[in-house]
């Protein structure tokens, strides 16, 4: 706005922020293209503000990100609560491969005690399908150090 000629304090921004920011919300998920019915999960940690945090992430057969969750933890409550998202705004899938995490297989068991037709759930310690975390911490690194003009950005 400043390139307009417009001078705008920061709580009018902020105010636009906590405005617009729920409609933004429920305007996104109607655009989000159908993912499919067979999710392949992951976790890996990355450097937010200076603290490591986990981001777990699901993409269905065709590389598709079905969603994702940052959180401080990795344990039962955070995987359930990343379950319950996912599922929540996509749809339930017929199967999900996990890797050997114990908190992931908890968390979906727990999921499953109260469906009537439970989620297919598989563990496989060495997925090759699974999400590529690399390009998610490579663009952080990006982002964070400001490498070729961009910004330094504080993520999260």
């Amino acid at each position: 706005m400043a390139e307009r000629g417009i001078e705008v304090d920061h709580s009018s921004v902020h105010r636009w922020v906590i405005k617009l920011v729920p409609l933004f919300e429920k305007a996104f998920p109607r655009r989000k293209r159908a993912v499919g019915k067979s999710w392949r999960t992951d976790e890996t940690y990355v450097k937010v503000k200076g603290h490591w945090k986990y981001l777990y992430r699901a993409v269905d057969k065709q590389g598709n990100t079905v969603d994702f969750l940052l959180r401080a933890h990795r344990d039962k409550g955070a995987a359930r609560r990343y379950f319950e998202k996912a599922i929540d705004r996509n749809g339930e899938p017929e199967t999900i491969t996990v890797d050997k995490s114990g908190a992931n297989l908890a968390a979906l068991e727990a999921l499953n005690a109260g469906r009537p037709t439970p989620i297919k759930i598989r563990q496989n310690k060495y997925r090759s399908d699974r999400p590529n975390h690399c390009c998610i911490k490579w663009i952080c690194s990006i982002v964070a150090i400001g490498i070729g003009g961009l910004p330094v950005l504080a993520i999260g």
